[in-house]
């Protein structure tokens, strides 16, 4: 599991920082998630390939998690893109979006699909064999999701001396990894727990996007292999936190420990403040495994 942050300090672009906008690579999916301004250039600068990028998730309507997206979808159709692009997002992102490419006579020559989410409970929004992804209902002064990646349960692992040892034939090795005991031509039973392996730990990111401080999601996020968190404010300015929905880094971190994280990653920093390292050592006040997420960081698990 691959993370690389294309931007994550709040409100507007500057020329050295962007708004939120990350990559998640699980599983053999390449995840874009949120898509403020500039996410095109920190994609080239990231070497990401764009034709990888099949599931875009918004958290929010608000301008620096997805003023990019049109941008995005656009140069998709110059590039042309043949695979669907699916979006997930809150109800009105479709319009949003079409809108812009109506009045720019811009429409997509691939197949583009809208999810538009308005359930306030969690739920699930996208699923196939390898990855589940769900929402996080969070706490903003508008509507607004974080997401759950969370991988599936990969296969058993061939202990291969053994599996020559007992000169099994390769055509039982699938059924071998899904767990099934292989029966000898003279009857006898390999157990599969001789022959193989636990597989690899399920690993998963939780994205919390804006959000207050709000113990409900705890359940939904317990025991995640890293969590990124928004951090807007230092203790300093914790008054402002309620009004715009936002948190507090100490709060990041109160929340990772109760949910029992493997990694807390902090980020959507306001940019009054000079030094992100403060919001790290403010939150290892409360929880010790603590990243400093900063545009064009890569983190892996």
């Amino acid at each position: 599991m691959k993370l690389t942050i294309l931007g994550c300090y709040s409100a507007t672009p500057r020329t050295f920082t962007n708004p939120t906008s990350q990559v998640l690579e699980i599983n053999n999916h390449v995840f874009l998630i949120d898509c403020g301004e500039g996410t095109q250039v920190e994609l080239r600068r990231n070497k990401v390939k764009f034709s990888r990028i099949n599931h875009v998730f918004i958290s929010h309507l608000h301008g620096d998690h997805f003023f990019g997206l049109v941008g995005l979808v656009s140069t998709f159709r110059m590039l042309n893109r043949e695979n669907p692009l699916h979006i997930y997002g809150p109800k009105g992102i479709k319009e949003a979006i079409t809108l812009q490419l109506k009045l720019s006579n811009s429409w997509t020559d691939y197949p583009l699909h809208f999810h538009e989410l308005i359930n306030k409970e969690s739920e699930i929004i996208f699923e196939d064999e390898k990855v589940c992804v769900s929402t996080v209902p969070l706490q903003h002064r508008v509507y607004c999701n974080g997401f759950l990646f969370k991988e599936k349960l990969g296969d058993r692992k061939l202990l291969m001396n053994k599996v020559y040892d007992y000169d099994i034939d390769v055509s039982y090795y699938r059924s071998i990894k899904k767990g099934k005991d292989v029966v000898l031509d003279d009857g006898t039973v390999i157990a599969n727990d001789d022959i193989t392996d636990e597989p690899n730990p399920i690993k998963s990111y939780a994205f919390c996007s804006d959000t207050r401080y709000d113990e409900n999601k705890i359940p939904l996020i317990k025991g995640v292999t890293a969590l990124y968190h928004e951090s807007t404010f230092l203790e300093s300015h914790k008054s402002l936190c309620s009004k715009t929905g936002h948190s507090t880094a100490i709060e990041a971190a109160t929340i990772a420990s109760k949910a029992a994280v493997g990694t807390l990653i902090l980020g959507h920093y306001s940019t009054r403040y000079g030094d992100i390292e403060l919001f790290r050592k403010e939150a290892q006040t409360v929880f010790q495994n603590v990243e400093i997420g900063d545009d064009g960081k890569v983190f892996e698990f």
